[in-house]
């Protein structure tokens, strides 16, 4: 490059040379014969004037140029091809999210199903009671077999109303003194009685198991209720039971309840047994006339197909002795469920 500028340089001095001399005295011009240009491979860029055709120093050839173009070309191409590559990456990913979050729907919607198909857990509750959440309205929710709380249909206790009147023969009493034990079972107060004491109706007998009370009376006649009742529960051989309820007024003291309330556990839970007996005898009213229907049980299980014997003429305890129990129970009855048209006989 320097031998090209230098040699351009040289030229352009001889021309200014010779336009100087005047023109008589211009001599031939003589040629140049020692100037040769330092890349050979040049040679072929200069033209009849001696000046090489080299584009202005800086500015760049067609070749050159087209080069560049090539490479800025080539540079965008490969970047839209990373783009396409990116954004196909992008769909992909975006895709597999989709079938993944569809996979799953699909999947909790089968678990989902296949949970209802199941069937529903079983209740197994223990504790119930006669008010709130755990009140009779919910018995039969809290364990499944007490079913029979909510879909019975011979529940107990009722409004025993429009009885018909027949001559029903008289519940024959085989009672005796025996052995007992109380206990307050967090629902009431319990006398469970040692064996022999028998009633006998239908022809058939039954053994008396237990006496516990209610306050108030469960049971209503023609609408009146009472402050408590007692109930005698019996059973047979065959396990089937027949409760006989005593309607308690207030009046002179009852012995067997007074027996009762002096031997009371001082603990919910524990069980009294006196070395003394009891006569269930003494609490038999002096009239035997009475009400029979078919009903259930008044506390859970609820169980249905109980013969109840419910006596006319009320006992009496006194005031003081219902406070007693008022003062442990205030309430403890269950509500009048639907006589559902049973029949219902009572004594003429």
């Amino acid at each position: 490059m320097r031998n090209l500028i230098a040699l351009s340089v040289c030229c352009l001095a001889l021309g200014a040379a010779s336009a100087a001399d005047p023109p008589a005295a211009k001599a031939a011009p003589k040629p140049i014969e020692n100037i040769t240009p330092a890349n050979p491979s040049r040679a072929a860029n200069l033209n009849g004037s001696g000046l090489s055709k080299l584009p202005p120093a800086g500015r760049p050839t067609a070749a050159t140029r087209m080069s560049e173009r090539e490479r800025e070309e080539q540079a965008e191409a490969e970047l839209s091809a990373k783009i396409a590559e990116r954004l196909a990456a992008m769909r992909a990913n975006q895709a597999a999210r989709a079938a993944a979050a569809a996979k799953a729907r699909k999947d909790a919607a089968a678990k989902a199903a296949a949970v209802a198909a199941l069937p529903p857990p079983r209740a197994r509750g223990t504790h119930w009671s006669y008010e709130g959440e755990l009140g009779p309205a919910h018995w039969s929710k809290i364990n499944d077999d007490w079913a029979k709380c909510g879909t019975g249909n011979r529940q107990s206790p009722i409004d025993i109303r429009d009885g018909m009147k027949v001559d029903l023969e008289q519940v024959a009493f085989d009672y005796k003194p025996s052995s007992f034990n109380v206990q307050d079972n967090g629902h009431t107060v319990q006398v469970t009685m040692g064996g022999g004491n028998f009633i006998t109706v239908g022809n058939r007998m039954y053994e008396l198991v237990q006496f516990h009370f209610h306050r108030p009376s469960e049971e209503r006649i023609n609408g009146k209720g009472y402050e408590m009742v007692m109930h005698l529960v019996h059973k047979d051989g065959e396990g089937r039971l027949a409760v006989l309820a005593l309607l308690m007024e207030r009046g002179k003291p009852q012995p067997v309840v007074q027996t009762v309330w002096n031997n009371l556990p001082l603990e919910k839970g524990d069980v009294m047994a006196p070395s003394i007996v009891l006569d269930p005898n003494e609490l038999l009213p002096q009239k035997r006339d009475y009400y029979t229907y078919m009903g259930s049980l008044t506390t859970p299980p609820c169980s249905e197909n109980v013969l109840w014997l419910v006596m006319k003429e009320p006992i009496q305890a006194s005031p003081a002795q219902m406070a007693l129990f008022s003062r442990l129970y205030p309430l403890n009855a269950r509500p009048i469920q639907p006589a559902s048209g049973r029949m219902i006989k009572e004594s003429m």
